[in-house]
């Protein structure tokens, strides 16, 4: 059997870094200044997988020309010590982007913390201020992974309008916003959850689904209908002598009838780094002064 097509975001991230890179070029010979634009990174505690993301994206800075500043907190770092800091690099006009990685220790007000970064800096999407004012079409910078998704399902020219879309999961900084994006591309949208009753009948007539529950390999395969388009943002570690996997048991039967589908690793996260640093340089070119160049 033909499968169907592979959605590879880390194959279109390469290509939006070329283009990030001549226009962090252009914003530093615009401004005339030999400091590039700074994305900080604010880490709290040793958790060896937010570590690694964080490296991550701070290579992706470089590959495009910004500096990566690295914050790294004690896991015992206090609610109002964190705010400081976030207060810290608002006030820094070098830094165009704060990124606070996620998760925080459980004793800081994740949330407080969050809507402390000043608008203009939240290329990460995960204020409240900032998730309102995309809700309702507003200027903002939206949440990183959602974002990344849309522009990988724009690039592959997926048909979303009138679509029936499923996205398992509500998340503040993935499934909500997921879902509003998918609204705002007048899909016919259904967000489900833990509480969801008789989940496989929410997917068996979805015609995008979008996994976001976090848990390995949840959604089974023959819940899902042929042509039906899959987005899979769970990462779950080789296990065992098993590869690594997402929430959606992408079977080599469930590629071959699917219209399209996100490998693991390769599809959705490549795209959150890009996107997060695409709103970076987008924040550097507004505070220059420039027309973004969103061609990207």
């Amino acid at each position: 059997m033909v499968g169907g097509t592979v959605l590879d975001g880390k194959r279109l991230a390469g290509e939006l870094e070329l283009e990030l890179r001549a226009r962090v070029r252009r914003v530093r010979e615009y401004t005339g200044t030999a400091e590039p634009p700074v994305l900080a990174t604010i880490l709290v505690g040793n958790n060896p997988a937010s570590a690694t993301y964080v490296r991550m994206k701070g290579n992706a800075c470089r590959r495009v020309g910004m500096e990566s500043r690295a914050v790294a907190l004690p896991g015992e770092t206090t609610t109002a010590e964190l705010l400081a800091v976030i207060d810290e690099l608002n006030l820094d006009a070098r830094v165009r982007g704060i990124l606070l990685q996620h998760p925080v220790s459980e004793h800081i007000d994740e949330r407080a913390c969050f809507d402390r970064i000043a608008l203009d800096k939240d290329v990460d999407g995960v204020t409240s201020l900032g998730f309102g004012r995309m809700s309702m079409k507003e200027p903002a910078y939206g949440a990183a992974t959602p974002a990344g998704i849309m522009r990988l399902l724009r690039h592959h020219e997926i048909p979303m309008h009138g679509r029936r879309a499923t996205v398992v999961g509500r998340s503040a900084i993935l499934g909500r916003p997921m879902a509003t994006m998918l609204d705002h591309a007048n899909c016919t949208v259904t967000l489900c959850h833990r509480y969801t009753a008789d989940l496989p009948r929410h997917l068996r007539d979805a015609e995008i689904v979008v996994a976001a529950l976090g848990q390995r390999e949840y959604i089974r395969a023959e819940w899902l209908a042929d042509g039906v388009v899959i987005v899979d943002a769970g990462y779950h570690p080789a296990l065992e002598g098993a590869p690594a996997v997402g929430d959606v048991e992408l079977s080599p039967e469930l590629r071959a009838r699917a219209g399209a589908w996100t490998p693991v690793p390769g599809g959705v996260g490549p795209m959150t780094i890009a996107t997060l640093i695409a709103q970076t340089v987008e924040s550097a070119e507004r505070a220059a002064a420039l027309e973004p160049a969103l061609s990207c």
